[in-house]
């Protein structure tokens, strides 16, 4: 379909113009050359470093200390003791397999040149006319046999194929081999054994003098009297965060029994099958915009890239996805916790991908086993804690650096909230015990141990920073470290709260006490505060902010993506002008920070300032093939790719036209003016319901509902529609914010309700 096609005339100029595809394990993007194509490849668990040896932790008077500075009101020395408070390590990186030249075809005399990327099938073509007769590039990878399929056909393809070329920038060999299906190129080497980050000017800054893991490369070249096709396959020597090893004959096996299996099957037979594959996904939730075909291109091209990045038991989508070229990526192409690797999933439950969810569970899981011997050597602390940033290995430890990214300790008390969601969204009660339970439990007892009375004797998180943004001090200089910032407060409240909700639920004897400390320490958390200007305030009390433009928006947490704050809140419109003021001063200047205002301007009912953020993504913040960009000075086009842009816009567009926090099912919430009829197809709202949507003239035409609960369903809708409900016990019920009604009645699960 058309509608679901990004279409080009030219080959990428970088590599945020390629294609990316991709099943979760193997990344490719393409460039479209005529003649010679260029892919970069990639593998999800490729990556430099290895098992992480323990860290010693700081001395135990550093904690006190710095409490003590923060409570008197010291920020320059909790500063400087926040940096004690650090390790001295840093994550490691992703890494890229190389990229592969193969020269495939006649590129003399070019004309006609075209180039699209098939969302809905997942099929990257390009098409271009020689003086000998058209040439056409058709490329996929399957999750089904798990290789990149290229096949090419035109009367240039035979004459002038030559064997590809891997350029990795790792030591490797390259041979020819024969693993039962004919000859194979193969190329196998080591990854770096220490990698610095990119923003970290010391060396070595690639390190090889170590063990680092094994990959390999396996590619076949095949003719036949109709096509050209290449099959590549990869493999590493990754075997859990406490194993990886660098036998190069076993990795090749792998990487060469992938290719001998797909070379058996013909490439429609291949193509068949990754196609169903890819969409028995895909075709879960539709949006058709007339009229507005850029915005819904990207609720699709997100929806794409998640299936394309992260699978049930791959690793789960870092900062660019499964798609990077750089040895030393931006921030170490890893998960960046304070928001990102977030955002990477926030679409995943409400556009009906949640075993897409599964490898960002997976990993807070483990961070919550990882991060126990953290929270107990830097904090003296019960459960476990995770900073800013992790890798393949399960980093928790703060990095040495700045403490405004540094010293943020919280990460696993937001992952905890894509669990909860998941349980909301429907997951079982397997789910609860096995997965929610041991994962707030952790956050949970961390999180108390963390609390301290003000001086009022309300308890506050403590240090606490509002990640990456300082604030101005007395002095006219700059410092990041206080207690009770905003965000930690809305992620203690809500990890308490929901551990509460849990053990409730699924009692558990030798949780009891916990949960009285816990409801306890909730009774006296102090609420994040509303500033003189009314806006709501960013840290414990009013301050300058360094940058009042700033791209985080963290304070504005309990807006999105927590729920705590709604329509009934007494804090919503501070919340909605403290998002005025950092927008009046330069926020959103990124792709994901962009992306998040898009969310809070769901939420907040605002359309226009939606569509805003919409634009400004579409037409400054997207590369030519609609990837979400990061500036950075150090690109030729003072752009890098960063995916989480890409990856949150469904979970936006999807809260402009249906909502399902605070225990209401919430219909054309925010439906922008430029979007006069549509419909949006396969939404799932918490507590399991389904919903489809649609609208003509920008009223409400009809919903369908299945529920996923039996009890109690409340909907809500535009006051201007004239509704019937097929239930016959619905009634209008009090409570809907202005021009909107609310109608409720005893659903029962698996049936459907039409409102029309």
């Amino acid at each position: 379909m058309t509608r679901h096609r990004i279409s080009l005339a030219a080959p990428a100029g970088e590599f945020h113009d390629g294609f990316p595809l991709g099943n979760g394990s193997l990344g490719a993007m393409l460039h479209g050359r005529p003649g010679l194509e260029w892919i970069d490849l990639n593998a999800d668990t490729f990556w430099s470093g290895g098992p992480l040896r323990p860290s010693s932790g700081p001395a135990p008077e550093v904690l006190p200390a710095l409490r003590k500075a923060v409570a008197e009101g010291d920020h320059v020395a909790a500063d400087r003791l926040a940096r004690r408070l650090q390790g001295d390590a840093w994550t490691q990186s992703f890494q890229p397999l190389g990229g592969l030249e193969w020269v495939y075809a006649d590129a003399e005399d070019v004309s006609g040149y075209h180039r699209h990327l098939d969302l809905a099938d997942a099929v990257a073509v390009t098409d271009y006319a020689t003086a000998s007769g058209p040439v056409r590039l058709t490329a996929f990878v399957s999750a089904p046999d798990g290789v990149l399929v290229v096949s090419v056909t035109g009367p240039g393809s035979l004459a002038a194929a030559v064997p590809p070329v891997l350029h990795t920038p790792h030591p490797a060999t390259t041979g020819v081999v024969d693993a039962g299906a004919g000859p194979c190129l193969l190329w196998t080497g080591r990854a770096p054994a220490h990698v610095l980050p990119n923003y970290v000017d010391r060396t070595p800054a690639v390190a090889y003098n170590a063990a680092g893991m094994g990959f390999a490369v396996a590619v076949a070249v095949r003719h036949s009297a109709h096509e050209t096709r290449l099959i590549v396959a990869a493999a590493t020597g990754f075997r859990g965060p406490e194993e990886a090893f660098a036998d190069l004959p076993a990795v090749a096996g792998e990487a060469l029994a992938r290719v001998a299996q797909a070379l058996a099957v013909p490439t429609a037979k291949l193509l068949q099958r990754h196609v169903a594959d890819h969409r028995a996904l895909f075709d879960r939730a539709d949006l058709a915009l007339p009229g507005a075909e850029r915005a819904e291109l990207l609720f699709h091209l997100g929806r794409y890239l998640l299936i394309a990045g992260s699978r049930p038991g791959t690793q789960p989508a870092n900062l660019q996805g499964l798609w990077n070229a750089d040895v030393r990526p931006g921030w170490c192409g890893n998960w960046t916790t304070n928001v990102n690797a977030q955002m990477n999933y926030w679409a995943a439950e409400p556009t009906g991908l949640p075993e897409l969810h599964e490898p960002l569970l997976t990993l807070t899981r483990d961070l919550a086993a990882s991060g126990a011997a953290t929270a107990a050597r830097y904090y003296s602390a019960r459960g476990a804690a995770a900073h800013h940033n992790t890798d393949l290995w399960r980093f928790t430890a703060p990095v040495p650096g700045d403490p405004q990214w540094a010293n943020w300790p919280s990460a696993l008390l937001w992952l905890s909230a894509h669990v909860w969601d998941h349980l909301e969204f429907g997951a079982g009660a397997g789910f609860a015990r096995e997965v929610a339970l041991p994962v707030l439990r952790a956050a949970a007892e961390f999180t108390l141990d963390m609390l301290v009375p003000d001086p009022s004797g309300a308890l506050v998180f403590s240090p606490s920073t509002s990640p990456e943004h300082d604030f101005v001090t007395a002095g006219g200089g700059h410092t990041a470290v206080s207690w009770g910032c905003a965000l930690d407060q809305e992620l203690a409240r809500e990890v308490l709260t929901r551990l509460l909700v849990l053990l409730d639920r699924w009692p558990d004897p030798a949780l009891a006490a916990l949960g009285v400390e816990a409801a306890a320490a909730l009774a006296a958390l102090r609420p994040v505060q509303i500033g003189p200007d009314g806006s709501l305030l960013e840290w414990y009390d009013d301050r300058q902010p360094r940058e009042p433009g700033h791209r985080h928006l963290s304070h504005l947490y309990g807006l999105y993506p927590g729920t705590r704050i709604t329509e009934s809140s007494p804090d919503f419109e501070a919340a909605r002008r403290a998002l005025r003021t950092r927008l009046a001063s330069g926020t959103g200047h990124t792709g994901w920070s962009r992306t998040w205002v898009l969310c809070l301007a769901a939420r907040l009912r605002d359309p226009d300032l939606a569509e805003q953020s919409l634009t400004a993504l579409a037409d400054g913040l997207c590369s030519a093939s609609l990837l979400t960009l990061h500036p950075d000075a150090a690109r030729p086009s003072g752009q890098i790719f960063q995916i989480d842009g890409n990856l949150g816009i469904p979970a936006g567009i999807t809260e402009l036209l249906v909502q399902s926090h605070a225990g209401v099912l919430s219909l054309l919430p925010a439906l922008p003016s430029s979007w006069p009829a549509g419909h949006i197809c396969g939404i799932r709202c918490r507590g399991g319901h389904r919903v489809d949507v649609s609208w003509t003239g920008g009223r409400l035409a009809s919903a369908r509902i299945v529920a996923g609960t039996t009890g109690p369903l409340t909907v809500e809708l535009p006051s201007s529609a004239t509704v019937t409900v097929l239930a016959p016990d619905a009634t209008i019920v009090p409570g809907a914010p202005p021009d909107r009604r609310r109608i409720r009645w005893q659903a029962h699960a698996a049936t459907e309700y039409l409102v029309s």
